[in-house]
């Protein structure tokens, strides 16, 4: 299909479903990869790549190779983000792709300590490494094609479906594995049924790249490319979007960080270190936790573009505080619902919990697309969503599951969970309202009013 912009009327691009749902498989499948990995750490890397004594001490090992991959995050948020505002958002989306789906793929293929030494945890830590620098590039560039193809009024609700990618992949990944824990027996896991899920990411990206090369590059992107070739024939030379990014964007790259603080934060504890309260400290089996985690995703997976349709109606601000403060709140009956060990009070516990972070989650693209110009939203967007992924969600499984082995109790990482969600209630109370901006126009410092059109009041005609 061509790139060549269309002329539309003010809107959204008549592509847009097609667009949405490219991006929302595309995110889904990268997030099954990326997940993936989180969920075998916590149930059988431990054994297979760092053999020790406690078993605690081989998941946190295991959950440190788990931190590699966030930490390779911010670079693949900037060598993406540099080529996606240079050359487009399409091209470096089908790249990561591929980037992802190798590596996981090529996880299905390792042999373990006990067959290789310590080369096997070397091998997965590098392949971890590939995985993090492709979703670094990933995350933005799915959200930006959504935003700057969708219209001004629902933007938020369309940006929303990408980052339903992520209770997606999680949902698949849970879903495949809660599976093979079912049908085979816990030997079997343990000796090469752990590898079928990596091993279908290999179909699964054939399927993602089949859709993704089908649709179109950003208009908007394809007009500022056009202004950008049009000041490069009158002399004019632009810097590196990078540079660019910390010389003027610096406050919105913090927003963007800690928007996202408490949100990274209290997702990795509901769901990866989930797994390890449930199975090494409350001793039950890893089953109650996958199944639970499997229902608390679905439900998440279809609320998050609700959020985002209420954050086109009410504002991106009012949303993710409702998400913050109810997760700083619900930080201690979270855990003292896990210690029914019911599997019943655990599921509720844990939808309950993405709930709240479906609310903070939802309008998140959206928000952080409408803070940064075209010439520098890839890079900005990126820069901002995976610097928060390595003080957030990289530390925060290392983090619980230390303050759980130090005190023995989930009082330390309740007040965590609870702190986190306080760093982004702070965030967002500060920041202004982004809701309506016009993608299209330059922002100079902070979010001037030129660059967001006249809102009528909401009518029946506008929902979703």
């Amino acid at each position: 299909m061509s790139d060549a912009p269309a002329h539309t009327a003010p809107g959204r691009s008549p592509g847009i479903a097609r667009i949405v749902s490219a991006s929302l498989i595309g995110t889904t499948i990268e997030w099954y990869d990326f997940f993936l990995y989180g969920s075998a750490a916590a149930l059988v890397f431990n054994t297979l790549f760092f053999p020790t004594a406690d078993p605690l001490v081989g998941t946190l090992i295991a959950f440190i190779t788990y931190a590699i991959g966030f930490a390779a995050r911010p670079l693949g948020g900037m060598v993406f983000g540099h080529f996606g505002d240079k050359v487009g958002r399409k091209k470096l989306l089908v790249i990561s792709l591929l980037m992802m789906g190798g590596a996981t793929f090529a996880m299905g293929l390792l042999p373990t300590y006990e067959t290789l030494g310590p080369g096997a945890p070397v091998l997965l830590t590098v392949l971890r490494l590939i995985q993090g620098f492709a979703l670094g590039g990933e995350w933005g560039g799915a959200v930006l094609i959504v935003s700057e193809h969708g219209g001004d009024k629902q933007r938020g609700f369309w940006a929303s479906w990408p980052q339903a990618g992520a209770p997606g992949g999680n949902l698949l990944a849970t879903g495949v594995l809660a599976l093979l824990a079912a049908v085979q027996s816990e030997g079997a896991f343990i000796s090469w049924g752990w590898r079928i899920p990596f091993l279908l990411s290999g179909v699964l990206v054939l399927l993602g790249l089949w859709i993704r090369v089908s649709v179109s590059e950003s208009p908007v992107f394809l007009a500022a490319q056009a202004e950008a070739r049009a000041d490069a024939a009158r002399g004019i030379k632009e810097k590196a979007p990078v540079i660019e990014v910390f010389r003027h964007s610096w406050k919105e790259v913090l927003t963007a960080i800690g928007t996202r603080f408490g949100e990274n934060i209290s997702y990795y504890i509901l769901t990866a270190f989930l797994l390890v309260y449930v199975t090494t400290h409350l001793g039950l089996p890893k089953s109650t936790a996958l199944n639970a985690v499997l229902i608390a995703s679905a439900v998440h997976f279809v609320t998050i573009p609700l959020w985002g349709a209420l954050s086109d109606r009410i504002g991106r601000r009012p949303v993710t505080l409702l998400g913050s403060v109810g997760m700083a709140l619900w930080a201690f009956a979270f855990f003292a619902l896990l210690d029914s060990r019911s599997f019943a009070v655990i599921t509720l516990a844990v939808t309950v919990g993405l709930l709240l972070h479906g609310a903070m989650y939802g309008p998140q693209a959206a928000f952080i697309s409408e803070l940064f110009d075209t010439k520098v939203r890839y890079s900005g967007a990126s820069m901002g969503s995976q610097l928060a992924s390595i003080v957030a969600g990289a530390l925060a499984p290392i983090i619980a599951v230390e303050l759980l082995a130090k005190y023995d109790s989930s009082t330390p990482v309740a007040l965590y969970l609870c702190l986190a969600a306080a760093v982004t209630t702070i965030t967002v109370a500060l920041a202004g309202e982004t809701r309506g901006r016009d993608l299209t126009l330059a922002m100079t410092a902070g979010l001037p009013d030129q660059a967001r059109r006249p809102e009528p009041a909401a009518t029946g005609t506008d929902a979703v």
